[in-house]
């Protein structure tokens, strides 16, 4: 046993885990809910995923460095706010460009906190925090109260939830959804081939040796926050797409939401461990469960966040318990 365990990470397991947690779920609420495996609840369990996915993979990437953004469902909803307004004024705009400007806008706003927490050394959770209200504060003022609606977007944004990539067994899968997964498996293979991206799970892993063995950690916690903001801002353009009229709650909720992907994903909430496949069935499941629930009339939707937050607690005991039982394991076989 100890053998066995010895050529497996503690990151394999847990994807094992969330794979057969994902399908034992999926198989629970085929049977409690009319119609489950069909292909219309397919897609709307894997366009809630595509919104969520990038800014849990760059909640991801500030967890590995030992710290938390909890203000990216702030600018994710910025983003798709003020973007559906530049829209409104210049529709003309390539897809492209609006999909840079998004990114963009959510680079700067990831910069703010990346700037007081990296160099301000003001705690993450702090900081965030209290960007969490700011940039929403500078929403509603920025809004007037207005709204953003389908009519005053171009017609390809609008049409683009309904764009199918590929079908797999008459299952469509959506361009949205293709776009999310492309960003979460890129920065899945950054941080796996590239060595300046290494660096992320070193800070986090141990930021004093880190700055020992020659790291600018302060400038790697600021790229984290910059790429999470940069990630946000294109879930704030898949939003936009997706829902099409957009107040000034837009985006509120997300930081559970990524949180929990994050966490549930096997990111390790101490930093220095983790990986995008793990987030991405971490979104995943955490979606799955949350558009079931929302069918499935025995649990009353305001259940929903507090089945997250227990997932959240769940999850960070689970991983905790293992990793050490897995410790022990492996120490006691290498003692004998």
């Amino acid at each position: 046993m100890t053998r066995f365990l010895d050529g497996v990470s503690p990151q394999s397991l847990r994807l094992v885990a969330l794979f057969v947690a994902l399908l034992a779920t999926v198989l629970f609420f085929s049977t409690q809910i009319d119609g489950y495996l069909s292909p219309r609840m397919f897609n709307r369990i894997t366009t809630s995923v595509a919104v969520v996915l990038p800014v849990a993979a760059g909640q991801a990437i500030v967890v590995m460095t030992r710290n938390i953004d909890l203000s990216v469902g702030s600018i994710l909803g910025i983003v798709a706010y003020v973007i559906g307004q530049m829209l409104g004024s210049f529709p003309e705009l390539h897809p492209v460009l609006v999909v840079a400007a998004c990114m963009g806008l959510g680079a700067v706003a990831g910069a703010v906190n990346g700037v007081l927490v990296a160099w301000g050394r003001v705690p993450a959770i702090i900081v965030t925090l209290g960007t969490l209200a700011l940039f929403r504060t500078f929403l509603v003022e920025w809004s007037d109260a207005r709204t953003i609606t389908t009519a005053s977007l171009p017609q390809w944004l609008v049409d683009l939830p309904q764009a199918t990539a590929f079908s797999v067994a008459g299952l469509d899968v959506r361009v949205t959804v293709l776009l999310a997964v492309a960003a979460c498996l890129v920065t899945g293979l950054a941080l796996a081939r590239l060595r300046w991206a290494r660096r992320f799970y070193a800070v986090g892993s141990n930021p004093d040796a880190a700055v020992m063995a020659g790291i600018n950690a302060g400038f790697v916690v600021f790229v984290a926050f910059v790429l999470s903001g940069a990630l946000a801002g294109l879930s704030g353009f898949i939003f936009l797409a997706k829902f099409g009229n957009i107040t000034v709650v837009a985006g509120m909720g997300f930081e559970l939401k990524s949180v929990a992907a994050v966490v549930v994903g096997g990111v390790s909430i101490m930093g220095g461990s983790g990986s995008m496949l793990g987030v991405l069935m971490g979104a995943l499941l955490v979606d799955t469960i949350d558009n079931s629930l929302t069918r499935w009339a025995v649990v009353s939707e305001f259940w929903r966040d507090a089945l997250l937050g227990f997932l959240i607690m769940a999850a960070v005991t689970v991983d905790t318990v293992a990793s050490r039982s897995l410790a022990r394991l492996r120490a006691k076989g290498r003692a004998e």
